[in-house]
């Protein structure tokens, strides 16, 4: 059984070009790897619209579907540009309709590593999909509510391009499928260890980020 990653985040936070990456950099280093690309994404092109309510649990299973069916496939990595996870949310948002957690967490459980992406890239428009930079924040807000609040581990990785792609390497380090198997990476210089009274709020992170980026 091939060992799955999944990438999970709000909109326009890099996710589809993390997945690529990461998939293009494994496979180079003779890892086999499957990608799956996010369901909701093509079901959007294909029906030139946003789904309706009674239409975000067939998405969420098909979803599913079709990570399960590519992972029995996948000799050795999977990775998930996003899961049902995303569709649960999203149906939280809009609609105030919890009832895709239960089936979208107990999938969840089946990764080995769950990489969030943080909100620092600029947000760009991406046709039906996507509703605005405001809907960041609460998106991810509800991501990581529903993760942790099943006990499920997730890393956050900020950055762009090759550096957003090493720390999201460095994860997969720890990993004990992965052990031997990936080069090791130089450790990064040792940081002072600062938590903001906050308490882990996504858009606090966001600002602190954004000015150190800035200096």
């Amino acid at each position: 059984m091939s060992i799955r990653i999944a990438l999970l985040g709000a909109e326009s936070s890099g996710k589809t070009a993390l997945s690529q990456a990461l998939a293009q950099s494994l496979a180079a280093r003779g890892l086999g790897v499957a990608l799956v690309p996010e369901l909701l994404r093509q079901w959007c092109l294909d029906a030139g619209r946003t789904p309706r309510p009674e239409e975000q649990d067939g998405i969420a299973r098909a979803h599913a579907g079709a990570i399960d069916a590519a992972a029995a496939k996948a000799p050795e990595l999977l990775i998930a540009d996003t899961t049902p996870l995303m569709v649960a949310v999203y149906s939280d948002l809009l609609f105030k309709d919890r009832s895709l957690y239960p089936f979208a967490l107990e999938h969840q459980r089946g990764y080995a590593l769950t990489l969030l992406m943080g909100l620092d890239l600029p947000w760009v428009a991406d046709g039906l999909q996507r509703d605005g930079p405001h809907v960041q924040a609460p998106v991810d807000a509800l991501v990581r509510a529903a993760l942790e609040g099943a006990g499920l581990p997730y890393q956050v990785v900020y950055g762009s391009g090759a550096a957003r792609l090493a720390r999201a390497e460095r994860a997969l380090h720890h990993l004990p499928a992965l052990a031997g198997r990936l080069e090791p990476l130089p450790e990064p210089p040792p940081r002072a260890r600062w938590r903001c009274g906050c308490d882990g709020d996504a858009s606090c992170e966001h600002r602190l980020f954004q000015r150190l980026t800035a200096r």
